[in-house]
């Protein structure tokens, strides 16, 4: 069982060679026979020139530049992503943001912190029409507090076939984007929630899995380019990338893919010009963004996007309950830089953590086996964890609250939210909170002058 430890072996996973292809646009009918004559399989293949090719050898790939229409190949890219901590069970309450158990006792002063209280008395909930796609671990689509918020007719996996995570899927007779490290839900459930167990900053938004990353955490970069694609055209309004990551430019180079980050930056593009707002975490290096040399900072490195730093408490009475002090200073962890950061969210720091729902099928990786977390098989657990990561999805809730007013259009609400955010740290633009730290009722034109409804009503 998997209390007991079910091993890797016993899963039999066999990941698929995974390979990148970069053409002009999308591989035709004969580049993809060419592709399968060398025993590959196209498995995507998008207008702005990227496809997926599983199952070549070495040798065949490199001999897929001789194929007309190919510019250049690279092996899969695997980006590490951004663990949290913490984890306990709480209980469930009635159907209500203000409501949700955790709010209650005073754990999400994170809420409070960005203003959604105020929202919620207004009755800015957000709405089942606008879409926010989680390009992450998956999402726990049975967790009570997100019954109804998952889209499962546009939900998948872009893992490489024969990846653990299907067979874990199979396992638990979960879909194919089941959450088996439990980030996405985390960040998901902050996004949109029920309100049963911890508040979202919405609790009507839909929500769609895009699984770009395995249980241990570590992501395919062809994953998430390809996820980015399907997202935007399947209609998302808006992408949530708490991913973190970077890569040496100089090594993809070397690597065959020189153009890289071109490239990237032509995703980014297309997914800006269909009308999808990108939100993405600044990672938890600790690095400065403006002096980062060789490294490439994915994704804040990339025009198109919003680029979220974390904020957090930098003291409390109690870590758990507070109260909690100075809770909107920079995270020890967060990288920072001019260049890079938009805005600053709450992403938990020294003083307390962010909380949020935890997958019923989230697992821990032990010595030669998955072992059960206190989250395992219970659809009512909530976790603690810090991180960028729990910072960006704040701002992707605001992004699709806004889409409500502005529709599909990017640069709009990426304006309104930086000018309508509080300007702290240095004058205009900081090396820590960018334009300045969210605030929902100033994005939203809510007038939150009644202590009851503002900001920080749980926090000192």
């Amino acid at each position: 069982s998997i209390s007991g430890g079910l091993s890797f072996d016993a899963l039999n996973a066999q990941p698929v060679p995974r390979h990148m292809v970069s053409s002009r646009r999308a591989l035709s009918a004969s580049a993809i026979q060419d592709i399968e004559a060398l025993g590959g399989t196209v498995v995507f293949t998008h207008d702005i020139g990227f496809s997926i090719v599983d199952g070549l050898s070495d040798e065949a790939a490199a001999r897929l530049p001789s194929i007309r229409g190919v510019d250049a190949v690279s092996v899969d890219v695997t980006i590490a992503g951004e663990p949290g901590q913490g984890e306990g069970r709480m209980e469930m309450s009635g159907h209500s943001p203000a409501d949700a158990f955790a709010y209650r006792i005073g754990l999400q002063w994170h809420m409070d912190a960005i203003g959604a209280p105020a929202a919620w008395e207004a009755g800015r909930l957000g709405s089942s029409d606008v879409t926010v796609a989680i390009i992450d671990s998956g999402l726990d689509e049975v967790h009570d507090d997100l019954v109804g918020r998952v889209d499962a007719s546009r939900s998948r996996s872009f893992l490489p076939a024969g990846e653990v995570d299907y067979a874990l899927s199979a396992f638990f007779g979960a879909p194919d984007y089941a959450d088996f490290n439990g980030h996405g839900t985390h960040v998901g459930s902050t996004v949109s929630s029920n309100g049963l167990v911890a508040a979202g900053v919405t609790d009507q938004v839909t929500l769609m899995a895009v699984k770009a990353c395995r249980v241990d955490l570590s992501c395919s970069g062809s994953a998430i380019i390809a996820g980015i694609l399907y997202a935007a055209d399947s209609g998302a309004d808006v992408a949530n990338m708490s991913l973190g990551g970077s890569f040496s430019k100089s090594e993809v180079a070397q690597a065959g893919f020189g153009d890289f980050i071109g490239f990237t930056n032509r995703t980014f593009n297309y997914a800006s010009r269909q009308g999808m707002t990108i939100v993405v975490s600044a990672g938890n290096d600790a690095v400065d963004l403006d002096r980062d040399g060789d490294s490439y900072k994915l994704y804040c490195s990339t025009p198109a996007t919003i680029c979220v730093s974390a904020t957090g408490p930098a003291a409390s009475d109690n870590f758990f309950f507070g109260p909690f002090f100075d809770i909107n200073a920079p995270a020890v962890y967060t990288n920072f830089g001019r260049s890079g950061i938009n805005v600053a969210a709450p992403g938990g720091n020294v003083g307390g953590l962010v909380w949020a729902a935890c997958s019923s099928t989230e697992l821990d990786i032990g010595p030669g086996g998955f072992l059960a977390t206190p989250c395992t098989f219970s659809t009512n657990f909530t976790s603690g964890k810090a991180g960028t990561s729990m910072a960006a999805p704040h701002v992707s809730a605001v992004a699709a609250l806004l889409v409500e007013e502005y529709g599909r259009n990017p640069s709009r609400i990426k304006n309104r939210i930086q000018q309508t955010a509080d300007d702290l740290g240095a004058r205009g633009t900081d090396k820590f909170y960018g334009k300045g730290f969210i605030n929902v009722p100033q994005a939203l034109g809510i007038d939150s002058s009644n202590p009851a409804n503002g900001r920080g009503t749980r926090v000192r």
